[in-house]
């Protein structure tokens, strides 16, 4: 492979080969277990991913949509900061390297450190670096080490905590994020699109901003959010394509399906937040799109946008949940 960048097609790609010669049957047992333990509540104490086929069913099942997810947080880190870039960059809890992909995908350079308590994820994740075709993932450092409460990252310019929370009892969750924000310049944390992921993203980022760091996306604020508890929670969508595994596994005959993700990024860098994020999938009717709004000065509300507004409702037929509104940083949107 000779990409300069990795992209979704080139991981695709290098998780087919490693799929060669593991039966479908094994495959998709071992992703049956791996994601009812990713869905419980009750946080390990070992590493879930035990041995190779359990970390290439996963890995295969998993990785593209943790890359897509992530890789939208980081084009909002990017909106927000388009003039900064990481020269190092920590993957805390990376097993086999998704987060890691995107951000040698968003920068060019980035040296990146995956810490990972599972050996075997670690292992297949240096195979994958080695077939990206990126010198960033090649060069990366695989390192063991126990995601708990003694984790102290090194100083580094970026962290991504991605898919981990949930494995970790709130006291060592807490203790992840503070050193998290101790250690970095800027602090990505991406969980599951679910009530109980968006409320352990809530926690996160309550714990990012006492501990200094500016709030750079999804949010327009560092105010509380405006969702009533209880009621909804915050999350988006990227969309990944299905592979031959998730075909076998879930059925059905899409080449594609929907990642729902809850993401945080804090920064100790300034910073230019969306003045309003789209919160949900547009609505496109007869000369109108209804948008659904969080705003830096108003909470939540609903935005018509009419063929009246020209420009502007071209755009909004053009827009995509997650999308900063007005699109171009503006004020010119109709009130309402």
């Amino acid at each position: 492979m000779n990409a300069t960048l990795p992209t979704a097609e080139v991981l695709r790609t290098a998780l087919a080969a490693l799929l060669d010669g593991l039966p479908p049957k094994q495959a998709a047992q071992a992703v049956d277990r791996l994601i009812a333990h990713y869905r419980g509540t009750i946080p390990t104490h070992a590493p879930v991913l035990r041995d190779r086929s359990d970390v290439t069913a996963y890995a295969a099942y998993r990785m593209p949509a943790t890359f897509e997810a992530v890789r939208a947080a980081l084009t909002a880190l990017r909106a927000a900061a388009p003039d900064w870039a990481p020269a190092t960059h920590t993957d805390i809890g990376g097993g086999t390297g998704a987060a890691s992909w995107a951000v040698a995908g968003a920068w060019k350079g980035t040296r990146t450190t995956v810490l990972d308590w599972a050996e075997p994820a670690l292992a297949l994740g240096r195979e994958l670096a080695a077939a990206s075709g990126s010198p960033a993932l090649r060069a990366a450092e695989w390192r063991r080490a126990r995601i708990g409460e003694d984790l102290e990252p090194a100083p580094t310019d970026l962290i991504t905590v991605s898919y981990v929370l949930n494995e970790l009892t709130e006291p060592v969750r807490d203790r992840l994020i503070d050193s998290a924000a101790d250690a970095a310049r800027a602090v990505v944390v991406v969980e599951p699109g679910t009530p109980d992921g968006y409320a352990r993203i809530i926690e996160a980022r309550d714990r990012l901003i006492a501990a200094g760091l500016t709030i750079a996306a999804p949010c327009p604020h560092d105010g509380t959010c405006p969702i009533e508890p209880g009621t909804d929670w915050c999350h988006f969508s990227a969309r990944v394509s299905r592979s031959s595994l998730h075909r076998q596994i879930k059925g059905g005959s899409l080449p594609y399906e929907d990642e729902k993700f809850s993401y945080v990024v804090g920064t100790r860098f300034p910073v230019r937040p969306a003045r309003e994020r789209i919160t949900r999938k547009p609505q496109i009717r007869k000369g109108q799109v209804l948008l659904d709004l969080c705003t830096r000065d108003e909470g939540l509300r609903r935005s018509t946008v009419t063929k009246r507004h020209g420009e502007l409702y071209r755009a909004a037929r053009d827009a995509a949940w997650g999308d900063t509104w007005p699109p171009d940083g503006s004020d010119r949107e109709p009130a309402g």
